[in-house]
């Protein structure tokens, strides 16, 4: 079993190599994930992730009441929703990331699938992606809607915002949102070229041999 400390010092590395990629400027983006005793680690508001400090992080009961370290980010509550909605969820990702925002900024995407897939990477890691309309950040009032979606949903794009993603990991959350950023990353490159996508057998097909979180 992967002990607390494991868990901080695996936040600190995912949280310096998505900001020293570029994925997450300044103090934007917050990681979580489940400890063995049920606690929530998450990192702490205004706080870049790319100089977290294990010992810092936050530590939240189950009920989301804040116990030690610094302040959590106020977008915590993103996260508990997303627990809330799948109980198989270990960890969230949360990031700023430049091409998910472009897409969160389309008025026009279906909100029951954000994402067209032109490749099997995305619907192989995250399935279909879902869409919340914009709400002020630290607004929890979007957290009943989170935990709807979450039933059905591992990747969720928040309006004029940017992507959450839950997952089985850190690991798996953190990979997951990357392959979400690079999808919505081909979206921008290709959406005047009238791109080949992939259709709906070749997405069942993926659907059926790779084994999601939640039968999304």
């Amino acid at each position: 079993m992967t002990t607390e400390t494991q868990l901080r010092e695996a936040i600190t590395r995912f949280g310096r190599s998505l900001f020293e990629r570029g994925l997450t400027p300044g103090s934007s983006g917050n990681l979580s994930v489940r400890t063995p005793d049920g606690h929530i680690l998450c990192t702490p508001t205004n706080v870049s992730l790319g100089f977290l400090d294990p010992a810092r992080l936050s530590r939240l009961d189950s009920e989301g009441n804040w116990l030690d370290g610094d302040k959590p980010t106020k977008e915590v509550f993103l996260h508990r929703a997303m627990y809330r909605g799948n109980p198989a969820s270990q960890a969230v990702a949360h990031l700023h990331s430049t091409y998910s925002v472009c897409l969160s900024c389309q008025g026009d995407r279906n909100p029951e699938d954000m994402l067209k897939p032109m490749t099997p990477y995305v619907v192989m890691r995250v399935g279909a992606v879902a869409g919340v309309p914009y709400h002020r950040p630290g607004d929890d009032s979007l957290a009943p809607e989170i935990e709807r979606l979450a039933a059905r949903y591992s990747g969720i794009i928040i309006g004029n915002h940017g992507p959450l993603v839950a997952g089985k990991s850190l690991k798996d959350a953190v990979f997951s949102i990357e392959e979400l950023e690079e999808a919505a990353k081909l979206e921008y490159l290709m959406h005047d070229r009238n791109p080949q996508r992939l259709d709906e057998k070749e997405v069942s097909e993926l659907k059926a041999q790779f084994r999601f979180l939640r039968g999304n």
